[in-house]
């Protein structure tokens, strides 16, 4: 295990996280190695907004921990990691049950590797498309997310005078 908690064990924690569970926001599905997560939101009368959609607020927030949750997952202990910026185009009303998948790629974390590995700061960036039950996309949420080592995991720079 590379981090403090095991994928199941997290599942089950953001499931009954406030923000989650009083806004019928559910994790479906998280992968044993944090490369995946598939997030729905369910349709129910204090689910929607005053024209009986999904409440926008609720697609928005289900978006916000997963990137930061994958990579620490995915990267370890050695790094900081948590969201920096977001933003959300909403293209059409959602009438019904909400989902959002997440998939983080190798490259993607050997990227952040490369990029972090000399105690830089790194903000990759993440689009994520919320569809209905028709598969029909309802919107989109652009994340950056914010990856540096920890100090006491960054190289350090020996500085020799001669």
């Amino acid at each position: 295990m590379r981090w403090a908690f095991k994928p199941g064990v997290m599942r089950h924690l953001l499931n009954f996280w406030p923000p989650f569970f009083f806004s019928g926001i559910k994790v479906a599905a998280l992968s044993d190695d944090y490369r995946y997560c598939r997030v729905e939101l369910k349709s129910r009368p204090w689910t929607r907004n005053i024209n009986s959609s999904q409440f926008g607020g609720s697609m928005f927030a289900m978006t916000d921990p997963i990137y930061p949750l994958l990579l620490m997952g995915a990267l370890g202990k050695e790094y900081l990691v948590w969201d920096k910026q977001a933003d959300i185009n909403y293209i059409k009303p959602g009438y019904s049950r909400l989902t959002a998948e997440f998939w983080l790629s190798d490259e993607m974390v050997e990227q952040v590797k490369r990029e972090t590995d000399g105690g830089e700061k790194f903000f990759p960036q993440f689009l994520v498309h919320i569809k209905d039950a028709n598969n029909q996309v309802i919107c989109e949420v652009n994340r950056t997310v914010y990856v540096r080592k920890k100090p006491k995991y960054r190289a350090t720079e020996s500085v020799t005078k001669a």
